[in-house]
């Protein structure tokens, strides 16, 4: 299958999604917007996996390229091909679906548990996952559920994940992450509520990192998995 990685910042790439689409025997295409319109039509692809950034999704009139994304995720779920929105992915998902984003009530950095909904048990890419699952955040903007959506996860904070028809989803923390990328988000890209930057203790964040990303690679990666065996049947 071919895979359309939608790369929204130089610093927020596929992660462990890239080897594992690899090592299953699949394409993986990256775009980034910013350097131009995407590579081919959206129908030479089998399913499309969009990132994060340090962009907000609503700031098109500071990105004006955050519209040509917002504009192929519609199409996406316009035509039920599988999509997979991660942080600001989820956030231009759930705007394309008719959603609004908009500042989280708090920002959320680090590891956190979300709690899945019912609706989620039954859901084929996060059913699997424990019913309070721990996973790690890195945002400060947040999405509501799409119109005719189904909310799959929450935290204290906001909500967590929707999927939008039988094949799109939207999630809010970052599945695909990896040591390399939290460190140097920690150094150069804070999460910023309203702005101001998130004073980040890299050592105490450090030492979570050791204890937890292993575990959080292979959830991420199994969670990869789910979606490419959803997109190719």
């Amino acid at each position: 299958m071919r895979v359309l990685a939608v790369v929204q910042h130089p610093v927020a790439g596929v992660g462990v999604f890239g080897p594992e689409i690899a090592e299953s025997g699949h394409r993986l295409e990256a775009w980034v917007p910013a350097d131009g319109p995407p590579p081919r039509p959206l129908s030479h692809y089998d399913a499309v996996i969009a990132l994060g950034g340090g962009m907000q999704a609503d700031e098109e009139d500071r990105f004006p390229w955050l519209a040509t994304v917002r504009e192929l995720l519609q199409e996406a779920i316009d035509v039920r091909m599988p999509t997979l929105g991660v942080c600001l992915g989820g956030q231009v998902l759930a705007r394309a679906a008719g959603g609004a984003v908009g500042p989280s009530p708090e920002a959320e950095w680090g590891w956190r548990r979300v709690e899945l909904t019912e609706a989620a048990r039954a859901d084929p890419l996060l059913g699997p996952l424990s019913p309070e699952a721990e996973v790690f955040q890195w945002h400060s903007y947040a999405f509501s559920l799409p119109p005719g959506a189904t909310p799959l996860a929450q935290s204290p904070v906001c909500l967590q994940a929707f999927r939008v028809g039988p094949l799109a989803w939207g999630l809010q923390w970052h599945p695909e992450v990896t040591a390399e990328s939290i460190a140097l988000w920690a150094e150069r890209y804070p999460p910023a509520p309203g702005g101001v930057p998130v004073q980040v203790d890299r050592e105490a964040l450090a030492a979570q990192v050791a204890a937890r990303i292993a575990r959080t690679n292979a959830e991420g990666r199994a969670l990869c998995a789910r979606f490419i065996a959803l997109a190719g049947q």
